[in-house]
């Protein structure tokens, strides 16, 4: 009955779910998607904010100012009564179990504990009549928003080895200790916490920074691809899915599950640890074939010593060597080795000192890690191709310390040196290569390069309409720069005679 009205709900939708023997279910299209438009949208059924380098966040909008702690929990963070009151329904439950926890086992209450917690607690409140509340079905159930959906979830459980299923079990007793009912099954709630291990979205905000986590039930029936033709991005705390490519009616609607810049074996290695599969899209069919080894060698791989080739390194037949399959230069294992090791000891220092809380807050410790990551990108330069994610990401951690340093010259030149890497690694629309355009663009808005800006803007534009929608704030405001910056420019290239 409970699939009958999904069915139904999602045939209105221009959608159906499917189910396939290799991959589970499947979300098909019964009518054509455009790029850009929506295919669907869902709330969470329950959502936690996570912190960030230490900072609180409001348990509704997920913002981090003007915070104040719920005065008898002391857990839960609001930033106003607004978004108090919004909660109290649900949050007069959670609190009276929070009231009674020691504040020692405060100290375990990681996002995922208290998004289980939530998701018990949510459970009762539609299902049951709670002794402390005098009607039933305080939250309403609807065929979107309900506890069968979560059921309906795969959770791996015979997949996983047996320290997980310790760890499960321990965050399970932690949830019983908390909630302090008779009837919880902690076997189903282990199996919970391995349903949401494979299910949760991060909930990021428009610049894809994490905000918080949440569970979809009915996006999670979305499957991944390395190559997909939609993407998740967020709206306050609503997910929605658009397409990014034209989609025929009867094609299975896919998203990225993970961080699709990288070879084919790190998407594989990364899929297999955190969703239990191997992925068999497009590009992973594509795995040893000449152009995957190339693809691999070029992001993750060495590149030649000699400054003008633009040539990918292999190993020798020996295992003593790496040749360039370009100029056929050869590179000693142990040479490689050696600057290999000196990176991993400056990145971690670097990576540390961005850890220690002060850093992007005070200048002194801008300029040290700014310093550190040189000698990163010094030692990188020498080891890895030009077009290398390593490289890449070690430009945009320097492009970010010299945004807080205000240091607008240097961070654009960066800003600049990291776009060819993002074409290569990323499709042509993707949020994050948008993103990278529209950080260009402000920079040379800074810096007095109209011309410049209201290209990059443009090429920002052009991607984010698509992924973000044309009526989100984000995207109002990324129009508004575009047509300040296209005034500017005809303003500068007007002659001085018609003043």
């Amino acid at each position: 009955m409970e699939e009958e009205l999904l069915q139904r709900h999602l045939s209105e939708l221009g959608l159906s779910v499917s189910v396939s023997p290799e991959k589970g279910r499947c979300l098909f299209t019964t009518n054509q998607f455009s790029p850009g438009e929506i295919i669907i949208s869902q709330q969470p059924y329950v959502s936690v904010p996570k912190d960030s380098s230490g900072a609180s966040r409001c348990e509704v909008c997920f913002c981090s100012a003007k915070l104040k702690k719920c005065s008898a929990c002391h857990f839960v963070w609001y930033c106003g009564s607004t978004c108090q009151k919004s909660d109290w329904m649900f949050h007069r439950v959670e609190c009276q179990a929070l009231s009674k926890l020691e504040k020692e086992r405060l100290k375990h209450l990681t996002p995922s504990i208290r998004l289980m917690v939530k998701l018990y607690l949510r459970k009762k409140l539609q299902d049951e009549k709670v002794e402390y509340l005098t009607y039933l079905h305080v939250i309403p159930t609807t065929v979107t928003d309900n506890y069968n959906l979560v059921e309906a979830l795969v959770s791996h459980m015979t997949e996983i080895d047996d320290k997980q299923l310790v760890l499960y079990a321990q965050m399970a007793n932690l949830v019983h200790v908390i909630l302090q009912w008779p009837g919880l099954k902690l076997k189903e709630v282990a199996e919970n916490f391995s349903k949401l291990a494979c299910n949760v979205h991060s909930i990021c905000d428009s610049e894809l920074r994490p905000l918080g986590i949440g569970l979809y039930p009915v996006i999670s029936i979305i499957n991944h691809s390395c190559l997909p033709n939609a993407v998740l991005m967020f709206e306050g705390k609503q997910a929605v899915v658009r397409a990014v490519q034209p989609i025929p009616k009867g094609t299975e609607v896919l998203i990225s599950y993970i961080e699709t810049a990288g070879s084919t074996m790190t998407r594989q290695k990364a899929l297999k640890e955190q969703y239990l599969f191997s992925c068999s899209c497009p590009r992973c069919i594509k795995l040893g074939q000449c152009e995957d080894i190339r693809e691999s060698s070029i992001l993750e791989g060495y590149g030649c010593e000699n400054n003008a080739c633009m040539g990918f390194l292999l190993r020798d037949s020996e295992n003593k060597a790496f040749i360039c399959q370009q100029c056929g230069h050869a590179r000693k294992l142990e040479d490689l080795r050696k600057i290999a090791s000196e990176v991993k000891t400056f990145s971690e220092k670097a990576e540390e000192s961005l850890k220690s809380g002060s850093i992007l807050s005070d200048n002194s410790d801008n300029e040290e890690a700014g310093s550190m990551y040189k000698a990163v990108e010094k030692l990188q330069i020498r080891l890895c191709h030009p077009l290398s994610l390593n490289l890449m990401r070690t430009r945009d951690h320097l492009l970010k310390v010299f945004m807080e340093l205000k240091n607008w010259k240097d961070a654009l030149d960066y800003c600049r040196m990291t776009i060819p890497v993002y074409e290569k690694a990323y499709p042509g629309c993707h949020p994050m290569l948008g993103l990278q355009y529209y950080t260009c663009g402000k920079l040379e808005w800074l810096l007095g390069e109209t011309a410049n800006c209201v290209r990059s803007l443009t090429k920002a534009v052009d991607i984010l309409r698509l992924t973000h929608g044309t009526n989100t704030p984000f995207i109002k405001e990324l129009l508004f720069k575009l047509e300040e910056a296209r005034a500017e420019a005809s303003f500068k290239l007007k002659p001085l005679d018609e003043d």
